[in-house]
């Protein structure tokens, strides 16, 4: 089992940038895929961002290519989300998964993920 910890969030304003950080412990780190998803109220919880288990493969949401990028460093236990021109459409609550599914693939649907962090709010004010 593989316990997640979000941290990072925060209110900013548009255009500035964030870094979410993903504390990962229990089973090995590397042994899972990992993905940000981001959810807000009345909406379903949707992918930002997937890294393979040894980060050489990489998807991204439309709506954030070109601004977010995905990280993982294994030998630390850690996932991270850099977010860049936020926009005030950015602001969610965001979580941080890990799949169990194994192979070098990212994984784009949520019941692909196995463990949820508990969320950190992100707030970009316009």
């Amino acid at each position: 089992q593989v316990q997640l910890v979000e941290s990072g969030g925060g209110l900013v304003q548009a255009g500035d940038s964030l870094r979410l950080s993903c504390a990962a412990s229990g089973r090995t780190f590397s042994d899972y895929a990992m993905g940000w998803f981001r959810q807000t109220p009345g909406k379903e919880r949707e992918l930002v961002a997937a890294i393979s288990w040894i980060g050489r493969r990489t998807y991204y949401a439309d709506s954030v290519k070109g601004r977010f990028t995905i990280s993982r460093d294994n030998a630390k236990n850690t996932g991270s989300l850099q977010m860049n021109s936020l926009t005030p459409e950015d602001t969610a609550v965001y979580y941080c998964a890990a799949s169990g599914r194994g192979t070098n693939y990212v994984y784009t649907r949520v019941y692909e993920y196995d463990y949820w962090g508990q969320g950190t709010q992100v707030t970009v004010s316009s």
